[in-house]
C-alpha cells in the first residue's frame, strides 16, 4: 500500500508539472495575442479582406531584423503588409533564452529558426528563418556602425542617431560583465589594445563593453518585438508565409512595375496579393542577403544567362543580382579553463586601427525548457555550426565526422575562445540559383581570404589572439599554466569545424592557420549594391515599386557587428519613405512613430 500511495503522489507531482508548462505555455500565448493582435498565420489569409480587394500601399517580404522594424514604421501611416517564411520567436525557448543559442543554431528541423548552409568555400553558415531574422538567433551583441560607415553611405546622421535611440529604448540592455569577459577586457587592454571606452553603443577605437539583447534574465528580445510599436490598424503580419515571387506589369514600351506578390501559406495553399493602386505604394524586400538576391533572381531580376538557365522569364537583365557577396572571415583559439566558466555570449570588444576585431565567448547551457529536437550532423556543444553538404553525406564522411567530433578536447566544454575577424574583406565572391524552389539555398561563394591583404589581416590578428590568450588577466582566471602556441593552435584546428581538408602545417603557418580553421559570426552582406542593383534611396534600378531595404545593398558589415545598424536601417527607411511621401504632411514623424 506504501508503494502504491508513493506511486500515486508521484503522478500527481507529474501532473502538476505538465499543467504548470501547460498554463505556462498559454499563458505567453495569450500574452502575445493581446500585444501582437496582427500577427497572424499565412492560412488565415482570406480572399474578401478589405486590403485583399483594395490592395496594400506597402508589402514588406521577409519580417527579420530590418524588415521589422521598417513594417512598424511605415503602418503609422499607411496599411503595410509583412510575409515571414518562419514561426514567431515568442514562445520558442531555443530562440527566447540565451542558454540555448547553440540549440536554436544546431536544429536542422524544417521549422527550425535558422536554415543551415555551406558556402561552396566549405564554411558552415546559417540564414535566419523567423520574425526578427538573425536577431532571433545570433549572439545579441549591440553596437552602432562608425561614423564614418553613416557618412560612406550618405546617411543623415541626426535621423540615424533617432534611430539607433528608437531601437534602443525598446529591446536594448546594458550587460552584467561576466567574470570571464572581465578577464578578457582586462587582457585587450595588457596587449596595448587601448584606451577602455568603458560601456558605449559608440564604435570606438580601443577596448568597450557594448549593449546586447539579452536582458538581465537571459531573455533574447529581437526585432519582432519592434512590431509592437506599429499601427495595428493598419498592420498585418503573416508569419509561415513563403513568398514565391514578384509579380510585374511588364506592359510593352514601359518600365517593369511591382503590383504584388505570389506567396504560399502554412498549408500549401498560394495566395497573390497586391499592392493599391498608388504610384507611390512599393514591394519592399528584406529578406537578408542570401534571400533578396534569391528573390530577384526567382522574379526574373538578375543576369540574362543565369534567368535563361533556369527558363525563368526575364523582366530585367542585371549582371550585378547576386555578385560582390562577401563575409567577415572569423578564426578563433581555444582558451582552457581549470576552473568552472559561467556561459557568456559576446559582451565586449577590442577594436584595432588594422580593422581587426577581437571579442571571445565561454562556457556552454542549456535551460531546462529547451525544446530538444532531432539535429542530424549538426554540433551544438560549441556553438559552431558542422555539417556535411548532402551530396558529400557518404558513409566514410559520416564516420570521418563522428570520429572529429569524439575527438575535440573534453577541454572544449571547460573553457571559452578569444576571436578575431576582419572588417571590411576585400575579397568577394558571389551568389546563384542551384534550381527555382525557393525553400532551397542558393550557391554561396565568398572566397575567403582570395585577397592577401585579408589573409595578412588574419595573421596579425591571430597572433593578437595568442598574446591575448597568455596575458596574466586570462592564466591568472583560468589557472592554466601558460599554453604552448603549438598548444593551443592544435586544440584550436580541432574545435573549428569546417568542410576545409586541414593540413599539418597549421600550427607552423600561420597563414594555412587562417585559411584551414576560418568559419563565420554570420555577418555576410551584398549582393545588391547600390549604383549596381539598386539607386542610393534603395530603389531597385531599372523597375518601379520597388525597393530593398536589407544587408544586400551593403558593401561592407556595419561596425563589429551589424544588427544594430539594420535595425536602425529600417526604422531609418521607414522615416524617409513616409517625409519623403507626406512631405510637410509628415510632421514630426520621428517622435511620434
Amino acid at each position: 500500500m506504501a508503494l502504491v500511495g508513493t506511486l500515486k503522489f508521484f503522478l500527481l507531482l507529474v501532473l502538476l508539472s505538465l499543467l504548470h508548462i501547460l498554463s505556462s505555455c498559454q499563458g505567453r500565448e495569450n500574452w502575445v495575442k493581446s500585444r501582437y493582435p496582427f500577427i497572424k498565420r499565412a492560412s488565415s489569409f482570406y480572399r474578401d479582406s478589405h486590403e485583399r480587394e483594395n490592395g496594400y500601399d506597402y508589402i514588406i517580404v521577409g519580417g527579420g531584423t530590418a524588415g521589422c522594424p521598417l513594417a512598424a514604421t511605415l503602418s503609422q501611416n499607411f496599411t503595410v503588409l509583412l510575409l515571414e517564411r518562419g514561426g514567431v520567436p515568442f514562445t520558442n525557448a531555443n530562440v527566447s533564452f540565451l542558454q540555448n543559442f547553440h540549440i536554436g543554431l544546431a536544429d536542422t528541423s524544417p521549422t527550425s529558426a535558422s536554415q543551415a548552409f555551406a558556402s561552396t568555400d566549405g564554411v558552415i553558415n546559417a540564414r535566419a528563418r523567423v520574425l526578427g531574422g538573425g536577431s532571433a538567433i545570433n549572439a545579441g551583441f549591440y553596437t552602432r556602425a562608425s561614423t564614418r560607415f553613416i557618412n560612406k553611405v550618405g546617411w543623415d546622421e541626426k535621423l540615424v542617431n533617432e534611430s539607433y535611440s528608437w531601437v534602443e529604448n525598446q529591446i536594448v540592455h546594458r550587460p552584467k560583465l561576466a567574470d570571464w569577459q572581465k578577464a578578457f577586457t582586462d587582457s585587450l587592454l595588457d596587449v596595448g589594445i587601448s584606451p577602455f571606452n568603458g560601456f558605449t553603443y559608440d564604435h570606438l577605437y580601443g577596448t568597450k563593453v557594448g549593449g546586447t539583447i539579452f536582458d538581465r534574465f537571459g531573455r533574447r528580445h529581437t526585432a519582432a518585438e519592434l512590431l509592437a510599436s506599429g499601427n495595428p490598424d493598419k498592420l498585418t503580419v503573416l508569419v509561415h508565409a513563403t513568398v514565391q515571387r514578384l509579380i510585374f506589369d511588364t506592359t510593352e514600351g514601359k518600365k517593369p512595375k511591382a503590383i504584388g506578390v505570389v506567396f504560399m501559406d502554412d498549408t500549401g495553399n498560394q495566395h497573390e496579393v497586391f499592392l493599391s493602386s498608388s504610384r507611390q505604394s512599393e514591394v519592399i524586400l528584406s529578406n537578408g542577403a542570401i534571400g533578396t538576391p534569391q528573390m530577384l533572381l526567382l522574379s526574373g531580376i538578375g543576369p540574362r544567362a543565369d534567368l535563361e538557365k533556369w527558363n525563368i522569364s526575364m523582366v530585367l537583365d542585371n549582371e550585378f543580382v547576386g555578385k560582390d557577396m562577401a563575409d567577415n572571415p572569423l578564426n578563433s583559439i581555444f582558451v582552457p579553463s581549470n576552473r568552472p566558466v559561467k556561459q557568456s555570449l559576446i559582451q565586449a570588444v577590442g577594436i584595432t586601427k588594422l580593422g581587426v576585431y577581437i571579442e571571445s565567448s565561454s562556457g556552454f547551457g542549456q535551460s531546462g525548457e529547451s525544446i530538444h529536437c532531432h539535429h542530424g550532423l549538426m554540433s551544438a556543444e560549441i556553438g559552431q555550426l558542422s555539417t556535411i553538404p548532402p551530396k558529400q553525406r557518404t558513409p566514410e564522411a559520416i564516420q570521418d565526422y563522428i570520429k572529429s567530433k569524439r575527438d575535440l578536447p573534453h577541454e572544449a566544454f571547460k573553457g571559452g575562445f578569444v576571436l578575431e575577424k576582419i572588417a571590411n574583406p576585400i575579397s568577394r565572391g558571389h551568389l546563384s540559383l542551384i534550381n527555382t524552389n525557393v525553400d532551397d539555398n542558393p550557391a554561396v561563394t565568398f572566397n575567403y581570404f582570395g585577397h592577401p591583404y585579408d589573409l595578412h589581416r588574419c595573421v596579425e590578428g591571430v597572433r593578437m589572439l595568442t598574446k591575448i590568450v597568455e596575458s596574466k588577466y586570462f592564466t591568472n582566471f583560468t589557472q592554466c599554466d601558460e599554453e604552448t602556441l603549438d598548444k593551443l593552435l592544435n586544440i584550436s584546428v580541432k574545435a573549428n569545424i569546417n568542410l576545409i581538408p586541414k593540413h599539418t602545417n597549421d600550427t607552423k603557418s600561420l597563414e594555412q592557420f587562417c585559411k584551414d580553421t576560418v568559419i563565420t559570426i554570420w555577418h555576410y552582406h551584398g549582393g545588391c549594391l547600390v549604383d549596381k542593383v539598386v539607386s542610393h534611396d534603395l530603389k531597385v534600378l531599372g523597375v518601379t515599386r520597388l525597393r530593398i531595404v536589407d544587408g544586400s545593398t551593403l558593401s561592407e558589415s556595419p561596425g563589429t557587428n551589424p544588427q544594430a545598424t539594420v535595425m536602425m536601417m529600417g526604422r531609418y527607411m521607414g522615416l524617409k519613405i513616409l517625409m519623403d511621401r507626406l512631405g510637410k504632411k509628415a510632421g514630426n514623424i520621428g517622435s511620434k512613430a
